[in-house]
């Protein structure tokens, strides 16, 4: 695996590998037809936009690291009572 391979599959620093998976196996599902898919994107789109504007968020309150991290993640959503996207 190469090294941006394994960046994107790091869940410290890849918030939406579900949402990635899951438009992927969509796409595999349906002959890549992403006509059929729309819903995946948009849930993959709307979870890049949720956590991006929490980085911007903390970048500016001066948090470090910008992204929280899977476990931090992972509280942050129980908190919320589930995903918001």
């Amino acid at each position: 695996m190469d090294k941006n391979t394994r960046k994107l599959r790091n869940q410290d620093i890849n918030p939406c590998i579900e949402e990635s998976d899951g438009s992927q196996r969509c796409l595999e599902a349906h002959n890549y037809d992403k006509s059929m898919c729309s819903p995946y994107f948009i849930n993959y789109k709307n979870c890049r936009k949720y956590w991006h504007n929490l980085m911007v968020q903390r970048r500016r309150e001066g948090v470090k690291p910008e992204m929280p991290t899977a476990e931090e993640r992972k509280e942050i959503l129980a908190g919320l009572g589930g995903k918001p996207y």
